[in-house]
């Protein structure tokens, strides 16, 4: 069977996601977890260091400017999921804004972000690269924040990783997981809604809160 854009989404909709042995394997298998990595949109882990460094405004944020290069960098890697066939997929997603991205950018060079796959409330997080230090912990603590405001319940990261679990990351099992996938499903939800990025200081101001 070949695997279209609709097809994918069914498979996210219905609990599973894809994965690939390396960049160039030209097959895919599909992955569900006992165990359920998921970001609580309201128990993101803003630490003081990471508040600090966003407040100095160093970086300059943005969404959907760069899918591509997002997704370049998060499999640019010795090892790496995300296979040429994977990502024309992800490619045709975003084409249909079921797939988004937000970068952090140095002035003019990408040095972290972050993609995933968008149905309704749910947000399934893909995967995030940075080149800098804490480049995609400002991506996610960013990410977090367009996610609440833009009405989504579910941030989906697949598995808890150390760095996730610090952010506030935790796991829940399948059963648990695929309850809220349905609730989440039903939810009305759109990426660009909140518009622009907030600034630096308002970014912090709100992630404190919920910390």
């Amino acid at each position: 069977m070949t695997l279209t854009p609709e097809l994918l989404l069914h498979a996210y909709a219905s609990g599973v996601f894809p994965m690939a042995e390396s960049r160039d394997d030209p097959e895919i298998f599909w992955v569900d977890p006992r165990q359920r990595g998921i970001m609580p949109l309201d128990g993101f882990h803003m630490s003081r260091s990471l508040a600090r460094t966003i407040r100095r405004a160093r970086y300059r944020i943005t969404t959907d400017t760069d899918f591509t290069g997002v997704v370049e960098g998060c499999a640019a890697r010795d090892e790496t999921w995300i296979s040429h066939d994977i990502q024309d997929l992800y490619e045709a997603l975003h084409q249909q804004d079921h797939a988004h991205s937000l970068e952090v950018w140095d002035g003019t060079r990408l040095v972290g972000g972050v993609y995933g796959v968008a149905i309704g409330g749910a947000f399934f997080g893909e995967s995030m690269f940075s080149r800098v230090r804490d480049a995609s912990k400002i991506a996610l603590a960013y990410l977090v924040d367009r996610l609440r405001g833009a009405g989504f319940s579910l941030f989906d990261t697949q598995f808890i990783t150390p760095h996730l679990a610090s952010l506030g990351g935790q796991e829940i099992p399948r059963a648990a997981y695929r309850a809220t996938l349905s609730e989440a499903l039903r939810r009305p939800a759109a990426f660009g809604v909140p518009g622009p990025p907030p600034p630096a200081d308002q970014l912090v101001q709100r992630m404190t809160q919920i910390s």
